[in-house]
């Protein structure tokens, strides 16, 4: 019988590799900064990340990155904290103006898993392989 600490992992996993999934087909993901990008990077996602918040950006700067993609989905991955929540958010209402669908589905399930222990995106490839540590099990198949 798993416990409570398997699922949690084994949820992240299914969600990692959905999101892997999801850049192989080219969908933009939106993080904060370049540790945010850095992270999904040892997580295995590969594709186009934009950074949203990333040297004194604006935010029209970080819509004007979106739309110059020419897509129609991106998924955000911002923050936990209340920032973070606050941008998304914004992002969200902006982009749906602007005929883009914004993802938040990844956003809302990682926040469900890991917002107690976690406030950002960049503290997630540490907060999987502490799991990974605790459980003695390597979900992301490299070397420590």
């Amino acid at each position: 019988m798993p416990t409570g600490l398997e699922r949690k992992l084994e949820k992240i996993r299914r969600l990692l590799d959905a999101l892997v999934a999801e850049s192989v087909r080219e969908t933009p993901i939106v993080v904060e900064g370049e540790n945010d990008r850095e992270a999904l990077r040892r997580l295995g996602v590969g594709g186009d990340i934009i950074l949203a918040k990333d040297s004194g950006k604006s935010f029209q700067d970080a819509l004007s990155e979106v739309e110059k993609r020419g897509k129609a989905e991106v998924i955000l991955l911002l923050d936990f904290d209340r920032r973070g929540r606050e941008w998304t958010k914004r992002l969200a209402q902006s982009l749906e103006g602007m005929r883009i669908t914004p993802n938040m589905g990844f956003w809302k399930e990682l926040m469900g898993l890991v917002g107690r222990d976690l406030k950002d995106i960049e503290g997630l490839a540490s907060y999987v392989r502490t799991l990974q540590r605790k459980l003695g099990k390597n979900i992301l198949g490299d070397e420590e």
